[in-house]
């Protein structure tokens, strides 16, 4: 259930931990890793996952090594305000693979903020001109380009818990 918040213990914050640095371990090197045996550990991960906690495992790709080496942070401005136009526009941008992630914003003169994976700048301009713009609504666009990543992380802070 989203924003239900669960109480874990410490060996629960291990395991969350030690599978946020490497979601590929095995049960048994995750058991060892956590100092539990492999039984208990699996059945406090298959919790985890039943709690929703753990909501699927990835593999990180090194998007250099793979020619995409522009990433973009874009500001979007609509110009309608209404549930209907964001949800049109939101259907549309989870249909663009360049984009990683979409957040609808306040506190900035944009109603959107986009990070965008393309491989260089000609790829850039061609999504911006002939995808991004098109959409219905966008009214303004504007591009900050990354320069380098000072944190670049998908581990959450579970020092709080």
């Amino acid at each position: 259930m989203k924003g239900q918040i669960h109480v874990l213990d410490r060996m629960d914050r291990r395991i969350l931990e030690a599978l946020q640095a490497d979601a590929g371990l095995s049960n048994q090197a995750l058991a060892e890793r956590v100092g539990l045996s492999p039984s208990p550990c699996l059945r406090r991960v298959r919790a985890l996952e039943e709690a929703g906690i753990i909501i699927g495992r990835v593999t990180l790709l090194d998007r250099h090594k793979l020619g995409l080496s522009l990433t973009v942070l874009v500001h979007i401005s609509m110009d309608k305000h209404t549930p209907e136009r964001f949800q049109s526009f939101e259907e549309k941008v989870k249909t663009f693979q360049e984009i990683q992630e979409c957040y609808l914003i306040t506190g900035q003169e944009a109603d959107y903020q986009l990070k965008v994976v393309v491989p260089d700048m000609d790829h850039y301009q061609t999504f911006l001109l002939n995808r991004l713009t098109r959409i219905e609504g966008v009214s303004g666009v504007h591009s900050s380009f990354v320069l380098r990543r000072v944190v670049d992380t998908t581990e959450l802070p579970l020092g709080y818990l």
